[in-house]
């Protein structure tokens, strides 16, 4: 059967972020610990009585703030990591440092993935369109700025040396759009390609059942029809479950609603 759903593959997000990273004053880094043969007692601790540092991520600290006055929700995201390394973790920097990756969590620039070729070897086109939107570039301005403002703070003295990225030359808006353009990585969290919704361009309904078509439902993070505040691993989950009662028509409504605090000055302050 061939079904006409011109929403399919439209509507394509993701999270970007990039490294702001300082040197740190203190030998107290995860730097320290990345040659061979630490690397080779970190992984033999862990193997053999699961503990020490192959225990954790290291992004065990996260924030999130809003970028600028009249937004309502947190839409900025902070991962803070314990040391200075490119985010594939192959290059680390000499000496002592620390980072945060920080990322503008709702872009408003939309991609597609189409399909090339009935050959399921042939890859297919995909185009993020990365900060496509004056929204997104200025959204990515206030990342930088704001981050310089929150590691400039007093309890941060201490530990925070010289910069690493970007450099403090990189002021104004040109200078900011060009290193984040070569800065950012995606966070891999591509989703809302097959939108869930009732305009002409969604491809499913609020039962995740694809719009034309009969006993087809799709449950995964393309449903979404923008991207999560946040990382993508517990919404989907949320969607699953709730995808595996909708099927099962054992849905279950909520006892409470969970209270969720939002800045009373927020259309007014950024703080």
């Amino acid at each position: 059967m061939i079904h006409e759903s011109p929403g399919v593959g439209q509507n394509l997000q993701d999270h970007l972020e990039f490294n702001f990273q300082y040197r740190c004053k203190e030998p107290i880094t995860l730097n320290s610990e990345l040659g061979l043969f630490k690397k080779a007692l970190i992984g033999a601790r862990w193997l053999l009585f699961k503990t020490g540092l192959g225990r954790s991520n290291h992004f065990e600290s996260c924030a999130f703030i809003r970028s600028k006055a009249g937004v309502k929700w947190p839409d900025i995201q902070y991962h803070f990591l314990p040391g200075a390394i490119t985010y594939d973790g192959t290059v680390a920097f000499k000496g002592h440092g620390f980072q945060v990756h920080v990322g503008h969590n709702k872009p408003t620039s939309r991609g597609h993935v189409r399909v090339t070729s009935k050959d399921i070897k042939k890859h297919p086109d995909i185009l993020f369109n990365y900060l496509e939107t004056e929204e997104d570039k200025q959204g990515f301005r206030n990342c930088v700025r704001l981050t310089r403002e929150i590691m400039s703070q007093a309890a941060m003295s201490r530990y925070r040396g010289e910069v690493i990225q970007p450099a403090d030359d990189v002021q104004d808006d040109d200078q900011i759009d060009a290193f984040v353009r070569d800065a950012v990585d995606s966070a891999y969290h591509p989703s809302c390609s097959c939108k869930m919704g009732i305009d002409p361009m969604s491809v499913v309904d609020p039962d995740l059942k694809v719009h034309g078509l009969s006993r087809l439902r799709i449950v995964d993070s393309s449903v979404f029809p923008t991207i999560p505040n946040g990382n993508l691993n517990a919404p989907t989950m949320m969607l699953a479950e709730r995808g595996a009662d909708l099927i099962k028509g054992s849905t279950i409504q909520p006892k409470h609603r969970a209270s969720v605090y939002i800045n009373e000055h927020w259309q007014t302050s950024q703080k």
